[in-house]
């Protein structure tokens, strides 16, 4: 098989490595964090210049017709860069999900700006009784005249604080835990009813916990067919699953790369400590982690390029056991083999770290996905 780009493919990856060199140093990255909104929307506007924020849309919805394999490049390099800007939380799991079952009014209102950089939406999804659970939604929508009233609370909606929409999973049949009876609606982030809590996350992004009172909405708020809403909040959350493992593969390799060239320099006992042949192994071993998760990466992506499908969904189940694994192990020696310095702020070891940390719990843990391919 070969895996080798295409030229378009390697043009795409230059492009934003050249972003990440020449515009996302640590030192920039950091003060991005630290600014108002958390991410750059100077840089949010590059990204729609450069065509990245409609990478993933077919032609038809106004994008680039880009695969999964795309993506895999370009957040492998965000991985690199630590990029803080939303990409994942608007792009990948909520424009997706437009993008699937979205009406082409809907397609216009959402994709649209959204593709041009001026509309960020956020899928608002996690409950605190559901775990790793997604069909466990106690949210409801009542029916109401042609519309529906909203009352419900979800936690950790990454990219919440300056989301302008969110897509909200709600339950309009069943009961709490039944996999058919929810539904997907549109929810203006400025709606009455509708309160949020803004706060920072470990990993240098943003999140909110949304708290929904009596919210009413219109029929043209309905994402999706009515009861059915599962099929698509998955397929947004597996292609937001592919993002954030490529995302990992570039961390990691930064993180043994970075851990190499330390070693070289570090001495002890009057020689560098790459010299000393336990540590030579650790680092062998954390290029190994990161190869076998890059392997995996790439048969994801081009599982998924193929259809989205229960191969595909397993691939990527594989592919979140083995950045759990890989990345804990990536990170943790990193951190160890530079030391008290690893874990200080001022040094990125510990950032990348972070951000692997979270992405371990994002979407699932190791055991919930080691369980979910052996059902698949």
């Amino acid at each position: 098989m070969d895996f080798s780009f295409s030229d378009e493919q390697n043009m795409l990856q230059d492009s934003v490595q050249r972003f990440i060199q020449n515009a996302y140093s640590f030192d920039s990255r950091q003060k991005i964090v630290d600014s108002d909104d958390g991410f750059s929307r100077a840089n949010w506007a590059q990204f729609a210049e450069m065509g990245w924020l409609g990478l993933p849309f077919s032609e038809e919805d106004g994008g680039f017709g880009g695969t999964a394999v795309e993506t895999m490049i370009l957040l492998e390099e965000f991985g690199k860069g630590l990029v803080v800007e939303p990409y994942i939380s608007a792009v990948l799991q909520a424009g997706s999900i437009v993008a699937s079952v979205g009406t082409t009014a809907q397609k216009q209102q959402i994709l649209e700006p959204l593709i041009a950089g001026d509309l960020l939406p956020a899928l608002a999804y996690i409950e605190p009784q559901a775990r790793f659970n997604v069909n466990d939604v106690k949210t409801s929508a009542t029916a109401q005249g042609d519309g529906y009233v909203i009352n419900g609370f979800k936690g950790v909606v990454i990219g919440g604080p300056s989301a302008d929409v969110f897509i909200v999973p709600a339950r309009t049949a069943g009961d709490q835990m039944d996999a058919s009876g929810i539904s997907l609606f549109l929810v203006d982030a400025n709606a009455a009813g509708v309160s949020r809590r803004d706060y920072p996350t470990i990993d240098g992004f943003r999140a909110s916990e949304l708290t929904l009172a009596e919210v009413v909405v219109g029929p043209e708020a309905l994402l999706g067919s009515l009861n059915e809403g599962l099929e698509p909040l998955q397929y947004g959350l597996d292609q937001g699953m592919m993002g954030t493992g490529a995302e990992a593969v570039g961390a990691m390799e930064v993180l043994y790369k970075d851990t190499v060239e330390y070693c070289k320099t570090r001495e002890q006992f009057g020689q560098p400590i790459g010299k000393f042949q336990v540590l030579q192994h650790r680092m062998v071993d954390m290029f190994i982690e990161h190869e076998q998760t890059k392997s995996l990466a790439y048969m994801a992506a081009m599982r998924l390029a193929e259809g989205y499908n229960a191969a595909s969904r397993k691939a990527l189940s594989a592919l979140k056991v083995q950045v759990g694994k890989g990345g804990t192990f990536v990170g943790q020696n990193a951190v160890q083999l530079h030391g008290g310095m690893g874990m200080t702020n001022e040094l990125n070891v510990g950032h990348y770290f972070k951000r692997l940390t979270a992405i371990e719990t994002l979407y699932g843990n190791t055991d919930f996905h080691l369980k979910r391919y052996g059902q698949l």
